[in-house]
Formats: C-alpha cells, structure tokens, sequence
C-alpha cells in the first residue's frame, strides 16, 4: 500500500458509486452537523447582545427562541417539498434557476457558496471556543488549533462520503444524547423545584444593566440567534448523496435533524432563563460558553459534563464538515452550467469532488485567518448568505408550483409564499442589524462572486465560439513544418530529438546559445557528428544556428529568435522540438536545469497558431 492510499483510501471505481451513497443514519452525521450544531452557539450569539440588560436580557432568550423555530418550522416544510420536487439535488441554486432565471441561480449560487465557507470557518472556531472556554490556557494557540482542525476535516472528506459518515456517526449521537439529556434532566429538575432550581455549580453572577431594552437591540438579538438555521438546506443540495429512493430518505433526514434542533432551542432557552445564565464576553479573561455554564449548572463538572463538553468540542469542529459535503456538490452543480471551472465536476480516487474540496479548504483557511479564529467575529458574516438562499428557494418553489399545478399545487404555493415572506423578512432584519458588524462584507462578497461566475461563463463561451466546428477537416495545402531545435551540447538526449525531428519535415535548424568551451566543441565536431552520418544516409543536413548572448541569457534569445523567424515564414508552420532530460528520481530534479519547461512555457504565452511546441524526453536509468 503507497502512502496516497493509506491516507486517503484505495481508488474506487466509478461503477462503486451506489455503494457509496448512504441511509438516515449517516446522513445526520455528514448533511446535519451544521445546523444541530448550531444550538451551541445560535443562542449564544443572542445571549452576548443581551448582555447589556444583565437580567432583563435573559428572560428574552426565550420568545426570541421561539420566534426562530417558528420561522425553522416554515423553512422546514418547504425543503421537504423542495426534496421530492427536485430529487437531483442543487438546492436553492437548482430552485432558483429553473424557476426564476440565470441572475437569480446565480444569487442563490453566490450566497450559498459564500453560507458554506463561513459555515466551516464558524464550525471549526466554535469548537474551539468550546474548548477554549473548558481549558482557558489554550486560548493563545486557538488559530492553530483551527486550522489543524481544518487540516483533518480536509483529509478525512477526500476519502469518501461513507467513511466520512462512519467517521463522524459516534460523536455526533453522542452530542445529540447528551444535549437530550441535559435538557430532560434540567428540565425535570425545573419542574420539581418549583421553577427555581438550584445550580450544582452557580453560574457567573450577571452583569447589572448598563442599557435600556429596546427594538433595535431585540433585533440585533433575533438576527445573531437566526444562525441556528443555517444548514437547514443542506440535505436538498446532496439528496443524490442518499440510497433509492433519495427523496424518501433525504426527507427523513431532514426531519430528524430539524426535530432534534427544535428541541435543542427551545430546551437551552428554556433551562437558560430557568438558571438565570447569561453569555460572557468572547475573547475575554474569564469567557465560559453558555452550554458550559449549562452542563455545570444542572449536573455539576463531573464526568458526564466533561464528556459533553468534549463532545460539542468534536461536533462543533466537524460540524463543517456540512460544508464539505454541500460545497462541492454545489460547485459541480454550477459548473456543470459552465459558471465555475470544468474541473470542479470530476470526481476524484474516492468519489468525491475533490477539487471543491480542496477550493474549500483554502478558502476556510483564509478566513480563519483574517479573523484570528474567534467565533463572534465571524458571526455577523453569516447569516445572510443562508437567509438569502432560503428566500430564494421560497420563491422559487412559489413558480414552481404555479408552473407544474395539479393536486395540492395552491397549498403548496401558500406555505412556500409564507416562507419567503417569513424569510425574506429575517434577511432584511439581519441584513440591517448586522450591516456594520459585518455583514457588508458578504454583501459586497456576494455580487463580486456573480461576477466572477458569469465571467466564467462568458469566457467558456468565446472558448467554445473560436474552437467549435462543424466543417470537415481542411486538407488543402499540407506541408512538412521547419524543425528548430534548441540544445545546449552534443548528447544522446539532442540526439533523440535530432532524430524524431527527421520524421518530421526536411527543413532543420539546430539552435544554440553561445557559451566559450561547449560552443568551440559543438562546433569542432559537427561534421562528424552530425552532417558525415545525415549524408551518408541521404537524410536532410540540419542547420547549425548560433545564437549571441553578450548577457548570457539561454532562454531568451532562443525564443526570440523563434519568434522573429515565424515572422520572417509566414507560410510556413513552425514546430520546435524540446529535447528533455528526465530523472527517475524526483528529487534528482533539482539538480539540473529546466529551461526546457521555460522555453515551453514562453513560447505556448508568446507563440501563435502556427508554432507547435514538442517535447521529446530521454529517460535516465
């Protein structure tokens, strides 16, 4: 076994691609991470805008909760009409696009795209703020946890979406069994105290108010709470991930998923303002993550707090992995429209589309970087993408219902209405709320992508345009091409190409830099070398062409030379034979030079229609 196939996983055949595709079980792991996820740091967000009312602020954590599963439960019944209509996935680009036209696809594209790189860089950092809050000594080395995180996220997706599933299933239930299980335990314990239950360990005491409430804060609140909604729409982008029939069990996943969210919010908001537990300053001496005052508060820092803890560190930071299941499913779907690069659509060694894969990670990378890692930073980013998506999938719908018809087409339309409105309405209030926190970034990151995308497409259709043919190939006026070669000495390598250069045409032209000893013994011995031997079998004599360089430049007055002689032949077809010496070795590469790969490389930018560039290797050993 090579090192590729230890890390990654031995190649799969195309025809194991059924056999990759995976149930319910997997799927909450690899499409549900992102938005269960979210329940640890969705409130959270709200909580750090309270902050300012101390007491105050917590009691409205909880109609604020409530409000955001309401709008989930909208978002939530129109994905599962969005599954079954459009089983082939795409999401709300596919919606968008089919039902609104090309601008709109593009937007949902863009925001979605933009949804997916911020969904992975808040993952990672909110795992480890997670852990950060549990073991405070970390905090300086948090970018660097990150991006190691980032590292074996980008790894493990390259070897598959089963493996990934496996990978991921444990901790996942174990998360989702612990949340569960301290909102039962919290809650019983709530209800049998009367409302009033005691901590087993007190929780900071809250800050005194330093502001009064207000609807503009309240919104800032709702809108930073609103990110617990983000990855609603990933299993519509990867149903094709799912075993036949994908609608069914792409459905059932998302119900699942959206259920156990569900629960989550509204069991923290209820446990949080029940404990009085008010949010820390991120970034600060002395910061605790609401959960980790939750945990202590209702079973103390023992084992199982610790556990949990651990677990929401793991599924906070694999929650990108949503990321890395939808976003190259995304770019394929774009690119298979011409909007993004070809090779965003093959598949690599395991199945999977690595290059979205590898075009994620960098761009993740990047930004976790800009921003140091910390989760509040990144927040005000992010919603704005996924609110836009959602509208837009909404609308879609809407048209698609009113296009297709038929029996429950008006009820249909009416929820998938209600869910734009819904949607369209948060996106507004993000969008304002978070304006100067942020959010302008995605919102001039957004329109700069459509650009990018429709660049794409035009410079794939003026590809197209010039190369496109459907006449018969022209066989008029066929003639051997003038053969230059560039060689430095007499060897067995420019022997090679001498002699391929024969096949070719009778006009050839051996091209050489000047340079003292090897110039004199080129010269000295060529008629034995070359013009004696081309004679006596009655083969054309190639020319000895030498070329002055007073600043002993090699590759530059070669390539000028070939260009100003295509001038001077404007009949004639040119082709220039690269003789290259090639090692077994890789790292024997270093010790020669390469000016074969620059010649090649200037002549293919610099070079016409009528200059064909040949390389001829000769292999060491």
């Amino acid at each position: 076994m090579n090192l590729a196939d230890l890390v990654l996983g031995r190649p799969l055949a195309t025809e194991d691609e059924k056999a990759e595709r995976i149930g319910p079980t997997k799927g909450i792991p690899i499409f549900g991470l992102d938005a269960l996820s979210s329940a640890a740091y969705g409130p959270e967000a709200a909580l750090t805008l309270l902050i300012p009312l101390g007491m105050a602020g917590v009691a409205y954590i909880w109609p604020i909760s409530i409000s955001i599963v309401v709008l989930l439960a909208i978002v939530y019944m129109s994905y599962r009409q969005t599954i079954e209509a459009y089983p082939q996935g795409g999401g709300s680009y596919t919606v968008a696009s089919e039902n609104l036209g090309v601008w709109p696809g593009l937007l949902a594209a863009a925001s979605l795209m933009v949804d997916y790189v911020l969904t992975a860089a808040v993952g990672i950092s909110a795992g480890v703020g997670a852990l950060v809050s549990a073991v405070p000594a970390l905090q300086q080395h948090t970018l660097a946890i990150c991006l190691g995180i980032l590292a074996v996220l980008t790894l493990i997706n390259l070897r598959g979406a089963r493996e990934t599933g496996g990978a991921f299933l444990i901790p996942t239930y174990v998360f989702i069994l612990c949340m569960l299980g301290m909102i039962i335990v919290g809650v019983f314990k709530a209800i049998a105290s009367g409302g009033h239950p005691v901590p087993v360990v007190a929780p900071p005491k809250l800050m005194q108010a330093t502001a009064g409430v207000g609807a503009w804060l309240l919104l800032r609140a709702f809108a930073s709470g609103c990110t617990a909604m983000t990855g609603v729409e990933a299993v519509s982008n990867g149903v094709m991930a799912f075993k036949e029939p994908t609608f069914k069990y792409a459905r059932l996943t998302l119900t699942i998923i959206i259920g156990v969210l569900m629960v989550m919010l509204l069991g923290i908001a209820y446990l949080v303002r029940t404990y009085n537990i008010a949010a820390t300053v991120p970034g600060a001496t002395g910061y605790q993550s609401v959960l980790s005052q939750l945990f202590a508060a209702v079973s103390g820092k023992g084992a199982f707090y610790w556990t949990s803890i651990v677990s929401i560190l793991v599924v906070l930071s694999l929650s990108a992995n949503t990321a890395f299941a939808d976003f190259p499913r995304l770019s394929r779907a774009i690119a298979l429209n011409g909007f993004l690069p070809h090779a965003l659509t093959l598949r690599g060694r395991r199945l999977v589309f690595a290059e979205g894969v590898y075009a994620l990670a960098i761009l993740t990378g990047l930004l976790l970087t800009i921003f140091g890692g910390v989760t509040d930073r990144l927040i005000p980013l992010y919603a704005v993408g996924a609110f836009m998506a959602f509208t837009l999938s909404q609308a879609g719908m809407v048209a698609h219902w009113k296009r297709v018809g038929g029996r429950g087409a008006r009820r249909n339309m009416f929820l998938n209405g209600l869910g734009a409105i819904a949607t369209g309405i948060t996106l507004a209030v993000v969008l304002i709320a978070k304006f100067t926190e942020g959010a302008w970034i995605t919102v001039v990151l957004i329109p700069s992508m459509i650009f990018m995308m429709s660049s794409v497409k035009r410079h794939y259709g003026t590809v197209a345009k010039q190369t496109d043919t459907n006449t018969p190939v022209n066989t008029q006026d066929l003639c051997a091409p003038i053969v230059l070669i560039p060689v430095d000495r007499w060897s067995v390598v420019s022997e090679k190409a001498l002699r391929f250069a024969w096949g070719l045409g009778a006009q050839i032209q051996i091209l050489h830099v000047e340079c003292g000893e090897e110039t004199e013994s080129l010269c000295r011995n060529w008629a034995r070398l070359v013009e004696t031997p081309a004679k006596e079998a009655k083969l054309p004599i190639p020319e000895l062409v030498l070329l002055k360089s007073p600043f002993r430049f090699v590759v530059k007055p070669i390539v000028e030379y070939i260009l100003n002689f295509e001038n001077e032949n404007s009949d004639k077809h040119i082709a220039v034979v690269l003789p290259e010496l090639m090692e077994r070795q890789w790292y024997h590469l270093l010790l020669h030079n390469h000016r074969s790969s620059a010649l090649k490389t200037l002549l293919y930018f610099q070079g016409s229609q009528r200059i064909s560039v040949i390389n001829v290797p000769w292999y060491l050993g």
